[in-house]
């Protein structure tokens, strides 16, 4: 019965995590982005567009590595 709330534990951890980190990296992204608008404008909205998909794409790597475990699993017993 402890299998899944330490499952469920560690997911909220990883989650919480990756949620400070990305609130980090969104608060100095103005700052960032000012400076490199000074080289090309072009080269910020990049910036931009790149954190944007990288929030979403860990959490849909995460789930991926989740299912793949849970099937890992099934399958052994």
């Amino acid at each position: 019965m402890s299998k899944p709330a330490n499952s469920n534990r560690s997911s909220a951890i990883a989650a919480a995590v990756i949620l400070i980190v990305t609130g980090l990296v969104f608060y100095y992204m103005p700052a960032m982005m000012m400076s490199l608008s000074e080289i090309s404008p072009w080269l910020s909205y990049a910036l931009a567009i790149a954190f944007v998909l990288a929030f979403f794409a860990i959490f849909w790597l995460r789930g991926k590595r989740q299912k793949r475990n849970e099937d890992h699993k099934d399958s052994a017993g």
